[in-house]
């Protein structure tokens, strides 16, 4: 199998005018620190005193003949008394009365009352008028306030009304140093970075170009699987040229109403213009402009305006305009004809899958800021990783320093990469799925009967490493490797490989008579590689060499979804695919029947051991009359569940 990453894209966090607008989580942190401002300047206005104890003006009559009052403060008609033990007391006199006239009603004489100290205090000063009118401003500040809220709301929906139709395209500055990229940063895709570097140069000086008649192309549009470097390679060109460049998603141009995408692509390709030279880099172009018509996605009005407004807009460029467009995309089979015609998108640049030259140097760029120990070994890496991705390749060494981090070492070693390899390709080992001795066994000689015919049959890859712990979906697994790096494959590759893939199915049966749900993803595997066999690759006798059925994920959205074929093809194909599993079955079972004693020691090892190197593995097979396979250089990886 080959696994692939999507491409690894950092995001541009500079905005068009290089501002963000406040989010919900902004908002509500403002209003709790308002909040928290007003209950501040609140408490601090409304200061509430102590509670003092109250006393009637009998008693206090009472303690000013004891000689116990040292004095007496009159505000309105609060008194605040202070007794010579300095406890302080409040009391309220008569309404309309003086404190004088309220004592002498009960006996106290002038000359009694001249041995205390009595202090009159007017109520003034801005506490006095803010307490007095705060009951009436607060209600109408809250009233002002919610207007003003409400307010800036209906004139923020406006302006966000009227700014849908502008492009939300994300701007790299060719001076910011932080974000750019150079060919330097992109390793292998060597013929991409040579069709590549033209644009660099237009960008750089034109005028060579011009004097001569020549154009350069107006678009160039990158495929490949995800995960080869389509977006980073994109950005390595605006680098190299020291140009601004413009990044967006499709999906970004389209919206809920019909014609905003159409009037961003506008404002887009307005902003290149007057900061040309420039590149504009639409990511995921197939989200605006898949075939029109067909009634593809119940025939939606607003993608199409979209994918027109472009048309429209690459066409009138001038050759001087200096403005590229570069589009990413790996579904090229379903663009619209007229946008990868010659004048809009005339050049095409294809990325592969790095090969093991590729593989080493995208290691050494990953690696260059991680400590490696001194056994590491990227040139073996390099060889164990075929099919992978760059995104693969980053993940990886990404994994192997986590691995390293969590077990507490300042180093990665060559075991860690060795681990993230696995890790990468089928997730991390599930230790808590315990099997029970029946599941294991059954699982041992599932795996063994993989390995084995792999061992034996001429054409099949030789075996890397078997082993039965249960890692992501997969309840073990058999790695094998090939000898020689290629990049076609033969028929009886092909029938050697699906016997392979029914051995693990073959062995249950002979060996428990019964079989379990642990071969499912093997006879998917086997089933569809008979059907490509025959109806995409021409390797049936009965049928010849026709092609019956496009590419994976191919669809051609101009003609009608029917079959090109009749049933009685249809019935021919289902036969030859029977035929071809059953040819693997019985290869399958005449391997594991001859090789029985072989068969039996694996499957006993794996129980006892659980896993089974490359090493270990050929020592038990040479032992019982199989020699095993010489691997010089495996290019490509193969894993059967």
């Amino acid at each position: 199998m080959d696994f692939n990453f999507l491409d690894k894209k950092t995001p541009n966090k500079n905005s068009r005018k290089g501002k963000k607008e406040p989010g919900f989580s902004g908002n509500i942190a403002g209003a709790i620190f308002i909040f928290m401002i007003i209950t501040a300047l609140y408490l601090l206005v409304a200061d509430i005193p102590e509670k003092v104890p109250d006393v009637s003006i009998s008693d206090l009559a009472g303690s000013i003949v004891a000689g116990e009052v040292e004095r007496i403060a009159v505000q309105g008609e609060e008194l605040t008394i202070t007794y010579t033990n300095e406890e302080i007391r409040k009391a309220k006199k008569e309404a309309g009365t003086s404190l004088t006239e309220t004592l002498s009603n009960y006996g106290l004489s002038g000359e009694i009352l001249s041995n205390t100290e009595i202090v009159i205090e007017r109520e003034s000063g801005f506490s006095y008028w803010l307490l007095n009118f705060l009951p009436f401003l607060l209600p109408i500040f809250f009233i002002l306030l919610l207007f003003w809220y409400l307010s800036r709301q209906v004139r923020g929906a406006g302006i966000q009304a009227l700014s849908f139709g502008q492009s939300k395209a994300r701007i790299t500055d060719p001076s910011d140093k932080h974000n750019r990229v150079t060919f330097k940063d992109v390793a292998g895709c060597k013929e991409a970075k040579e069709e590549l570097r033209e644009i660099v140069e237009f960008l750089r000086s034109p005028k060579k170009f011009l004097d001569i008649g020549a154009r350069i192309p107006k678009g160039v549009i990158l495929t490949g699987a995800p995960g080869t470097g389509k977006t980073l390679l994109a950005r390595a060109v605006a680098g190299e040229a020291g140009v601004p460049f413009f990044h967006l998603s499709g999906s970004e141009f389209v919206e809920m109403f019909v014609g905003v995408g159409a009037s961003r692509v506008r404002d887009l390709f307005k902003m290149a213009k007057r900061a040309a030279p420039a590149i504009i880099f639409v990511d995921e172009i197939d989200a605006i402009g898949r075939t029109r018509g067909g009634g593809w996605g119940g025939g939606n009005d607003e993608r199409e305006q979209t994918l027109n407004q472009i048309l429209v807009e690459m066409d009138g460029f001038e050759p001087n305009e200096k403005v590229i467009v570069m589009a990413a995309t790996n579904r090229p089979d379903v663009l619209d004809p007229a946008l990868v015609r010659p004048g809009r998108f005339d050049r095409k640049v294809l990325l592969d899958m790095p090969d093991r030259t590729d593989r080493e140097e995208i290691l050494k760029i990953h690696a260059e800021k991680k400590p490696l120990a001194e056994d590491i070994n990227l040139k073996l890496i390099a060889e164990r990783t075929p099919g992978f991705s760059g995104a693969d390749l980053y993940s990886l060494m990404n994994e192997g320093a986590i691995l390293a981090a969590r077990e507490d070492r300042k180093q990665i070693f060559q075991f860690d990469l060795i681990r993230a390899i696995e890790k990468v390709m089928l997730g991390p080992e599930r230790k808590s799925h315990l099997l029970s001795k029946k599941e294991k066994e059954i699982t041992a000689y599932h795996e063994a009967g993989h390995a084995l015919v792999a061992s034996v049959l001429p054409y099949a890859d030789p075996v890397h490493k078997v082993s039965i712990i249960a890692r992501g979906s997969a309840g073990g697994y058999t790695l094998k490797l090939p000898i020689e790096e290629r990049r076609l494959q033969s028929k009886k590759e092909f029938i050697d490989d699906i016997a392979m893939s029914l051995g693990g199915y073959v062995a249950e049966k002979m060996i428990f008579g019964d079989i379990t749900t642990g071969p499912s993803s093997d006879l998917s595997v086997a089933t569809n590689l008979a059907r490509a066999m025959v109806t995409r690759f021409g390797m049936s006798d009965a049928l010849g060499p026709v092609a019956l059925a496009d590419g994976p994920g191919r669809q051609d959205w101009r003609d009608p979804v029917d079959k090109e074929y009749s049933e009685t093809i249809s019935a021919k194909i289902d036969a030859e695919v029977r035929r071809i599993i059953d040819g693997g079955m019985k290869s399958a079972e005449k391997v594991l029947t001859e090789h029985k004693k072989a068969f039996v020691a694996i499957a006993k090892r794996l129980i006892e051991v659980e896993t089974l190197e490359q090493e270990e593995y050929e020592k038990l097979i040479t032992a019982h009359g199989i020699m095993p396979k010489k691997k010089d250089m495996p290019a490509s990886l193969n894993l059967v569940a």
